[in-house]
């Protein structure tokens, strides 16, 4: 793959290997989540497996696994 960006088509970056770790009771619609070889995180919507890709870097992934786990994202919650 020549070059990896935001909002590229999921499709793009791999047809397997995608990982649903946040995946509740809604019905099917979750963030599905991507390794990519360089250490960076791919997110897509599972209810749109050909949509946009979210290129994150490794950092910002552990910083916001952390921060979810401490509570920080707890305004998101219902």
């Amino acid at each position: 793959m020549d070059r990896i960006y935001n909002g590229m088509p999921a499709r793009q970056l791999a047809a397997e290997g995608w990982r649903k770790p946040w995946s509740g009771g809604n019905g099917g619609s979750c963030v599905e989540a991507l390794r990519l070889e360089d250490g960076r995180v791919a997110l897509r919507q599972s209810t749109d497996p050909e949509g946009p890709a979210l290129i994150c870097p490794q950092e910002a992934i552990e910083n916001f696994i952390r921060g979810a786990k401490a509570g920080v994202a707890d305004f998101l919650l219902a």
